[in-house]
């Protein structure tokens, strides 16, 4: 978060700089002035700055932002038919008292040391519940029946499967090695 509000300030003072360095090219035009090429190095500095932070926000997402601190605890332990996984949602709580809540739901692998992942991230909705289809697929309803358009249910395959509601789990390079499928909404 503090990264993305550190983009922000770059990005509007890369803006600026922009600004200043169109009105100065075009007075150095005018009155035959040398050209600004500090104001251009700084500004080219602030749009790479900005870039790098775009590339690593988007390219280099993992779950690790969750606010583990303040999350609540949602439906679950759920148990697999085979026992084999063990699944449990979650809520994070954001944007205060304006703000919404977030779901996540994460498998642990009883087989593998207790080896967690995240398998479902969403906005929460009213109706949320997980069931179990056969040992290795999850079923997570994510719904609010007054509102058509808010569905975020989905079957998913464990080990196989990922559902990131905004689809930075689908484009990070960090994460491509831990599911097959990435669905978004």
């Amino acid at each position: 978060m503090i990264l993305i509000l550190f983009g922000l300030l770059i990005f509007f003072i890369s803006v600026i700089l922009f600004l200043i360095l169109c009105t100065r090219i075009i007075i150095s035009f005018i009155k035959n002035k040398p050209f600004p090429k500090k104001l251009l190095i700084a500004t080219l500095c602030g749009v790479v700055l900005v870039s790098s932070i775009y590339i690593y926000e988007t390219y280099f997402f993992t779950f690790s932002e969750i606010d583990r601190e303040s999350m609540q605890k949602g439906p679950g332990p759920l148990s697999s038919p085979t026992e084999e996984y063990t699944a449990n949602a979650y809520y994070e709580p954001y944007g205060g008292a304006a703000g919404g809540v977030n779901v996540w739901v994460e498998i642990t692998d009883n087989n593998e040391k207790n080896k967690m992942q995240t398998v479902y991230y969403s906005d929460a909705k009213s109706n949320i519940s997980m069931e179990w289809l056969d040992g290795n697929t999850l079923y997570i309803l994510n719904d609010d029946p007054d509102y058509p358009n808010s569905n975020r249910s989905i079957e998913l395959e464990i080990g196989k499967e990922i559902y990131h509601e905004t689809g930075l789990a689908c484009k990070s390079l960090l994460m491509k090695d831990e599911y097959e499928t990435c669905y978004q909404n």
